[in-house]
């Protein structure tokens, strides 16, 4: 990976590491040297007390543009790939908040 684009993963992760810890209920960390490191992904963040997430984290100039425009003014959207599971996709701040009202 070349310095450019590993700096650039840098601060993408840390800029959502930032963006997250703006609500005062949640911890996260970006992990150190991610991606050679014995955890995977790129952060981890929970609510203060509550169950870990790990999260990795992929930045595209262009990549996933597909995914928001099917996305578009829907609350989520369901991706199924043939013999995988279904994922969710949802705005990064309805996701905290669904983490944020966990018991």
């Amino acid at each position: 990976m070349g310095k450019f684009s590993r700096d650039k993963g840098y601060r993408v992760e840390n800029n959502l590491r930032k963006q997250i810890l703006t609500h005062e209920n949640m911890e996260c960390i970006r992990v150190p040297l991610s991606g050679g490191a014995s955890i995977k992904g790129d952060l981890i963040f929970n609510k203060k007390g509550g169950e870990k997430w790990e999260a990795e984290v992929k930045a595209r100039a262009d990549g996933f543009k597909n995914i928001y425009k099917w996305k578009s003014e829907a609350d989520a959207l369901i991706l199924k790939a043939d013999n995988k599971k279904a994922l969710a996709v949802i705005d990064l701040d309805d996701f905290i908040t669904l983490i944020e009202e966990q018991k």
